[in-house]
């Protein structure tokens, strides 16, 4: 069974195959979990709104359609989106930065600050960016979804998507270059 595609796995779930159900999860499990994370920052909150797809998948499998030609993973992806914005329109505070999922691997203490810091400064400068910059960077970059099918997720064309890349982009580096200068400055005040 691990050699069907998702769209056999899916007429096997309608069937009420659990085995097929356990199979789809695995396989796309960290992508839709990687996804969702990024967009709310909050590992809790994330494998909540994984689940809740999950759990709506399996209660109602013919939500997805395979007639209307989008691949299971480019459909799943929108549900977890769409969850992600219902939060965000019912929570109004973003939880804080959750930085387990950072390894430390046989790094110095020191190194391991320092990409913490990092990481903690690029995922802050994301979670900054208006909403659909931010899940396009999300989509492209942390989830390598291509251009084509991130487009469709969001129901734009494919300009429109990369026009957004690279607003994000640029705000993205403008923003690390203002907290860079400002910690000079700060640095430079104190010794």
């Amino acid at each position: 069974m691990d050699q069907l595609s998702d769209e056999e796995l899916l007429i096997n779930i309608s069937e009420g195959n659990r085995a097929a159900f356990e199979i789809l999860i695995k396989r796309h499990l960290d992508k839709f979990y990687g996804l969702a994370f990024r967009q709310v920052l909050g590992k809790e909150i994330a494998e909540d709104i994984v689940q809740d797809a999950f759990l709506k998948l399996w209660e109602r499998p013919e939500m997805f359609d395979a007639n209307k030609g989008v691949k299971f993973t480019t459909w799943f992806y929108r549900l977890v989106v769409n969850l992600c914005h219902d939060l965000h329109r019912k929570k109004k505070a973003i939880p804080l930065i959750d930085l387990e999922f950072i390894k430390d691997n046989a790094l110095s203490q020191d190194q391991v600050v320092i990409n913490k810091e990092k990481t903690y400064l690029l995922e802050n400068a994301i979670l900054n960016l208006p909403k659909n910059q931010r899940l396009a960077i999300n989509l492209c970059f942390y989830n390598d979804v291509s251009n084509k099918d991130a487009a469709e997720i969001m129901g734009l064309n494919i300009k429109a998507l990369q026009s957004l890349l690279i607003r994000a982009k640029e705000k993205l580096k403008n923003n690390i270059k203002l907290y860079e200068e400002n910690n000079k400055r700060i640095g430079t005040s104190n010794g």
